[in-house]
């Protein structure tokens, strides 16, 4: 009989893989993510949507099955600005029990 162990995961599987920049890759995912939705509700092909998007359809295509490794997280919120999303980028101070600040990517 085995004994397995479960360890409850950070929220982030980046760093819980304990891959570099897992702060930056959390974020381009989540935002890879809306833009997905956005793709899906909207009805859009891959050709089309990388038409308008600005990126050639593989590079889309890359993008949507999680490769975004060489995509800035400007270009990720251009994306999101080109399907008709308005974006807010607000700074504030981060509780002292943390220290450190983070980036979050909240969707409404």
């Amino acid at each position: 009989m085995t004994t397995e162990q479960i360890e409850r995961g950070s929220g982030n599987v980046y760093a819980d893989l304990d891959l570099p920049n897992a702060d930056e890759m959390r974020v381009k995912a989540d935002l890879v993510m809306r833009i997905a939705h956005l793709l899906r509700d909207q009805g859009l092909t891959q050709t089309a949507a990388a038409s308008l998007l600005g990126l050639s359809q593989p590079k889309l295509s890359g993008l949507l099955r999680g490769q975004f490794r060489g995509v800035s997280e400007s270009k990720l919120i251009e994306c999101l600005t080109r399907l008709g999303q308005d974006v807010e980028i607000v700074v504030r101070a981060a509780p002292k029990s943390r220290g450190e600040g983070r980036v979050l990517v909240t969707a409404e």
